[in-house]
């Protein structure tokens, strides 16, 4: 495993943290950056924010984003899926428009609503 310099986001600090070949980090002031350094090196994930298409031509797009962080590697994977769907319904925040993504335990949500008129 290669060195790593990261800069912890957990927190407004912002620890510019260390990894080494032996997966040591250094740099941090609390267990969070430790948390983030140890799961960014092993297994990276990242919320998804994108949109959908839908049948409004006043709002053609609807905005979405992932329950909780997915897997950087399927993130391209999750793009591709939501470019298939077209939303026909009416939806409110929070409504799940894809569940378990990419056979994943994430579901892409609504972020705003959307009502057909």
């Amino acid at each position: 495993m290669l060195e790593k310099d990261l800069i912890c986001i957990m927190c407004p600090v912002g620890c510019h943290l260390h990894v080494d070949q032996d997966v040591n980090v250094t740099g941090n002031k609390c267990k969070r950056g430790l948390i983030y350094a140890l799961e960014e090196i092993k297994a990276p994930k990242r919320t998804l924010t994108s949109t959908v298409k839908t049948t409004s031509i006043i709002d053609p797009r609807l905005p979405v984003k992932t329950n909780k962080p997915l897997p950087k590697e399927l993130i391209f994977s999750a793009m591709e899926k939501l470019d298939d769907i077209i939303i026909k319904n009416n939806v409110k925040i929070g409504d799940v428009i894809i569940k378990n993504i990419c056979d994943t335990d994430v579901d892409i949500i609504a972020t705003k609503p959307y009502q057909i008129l």
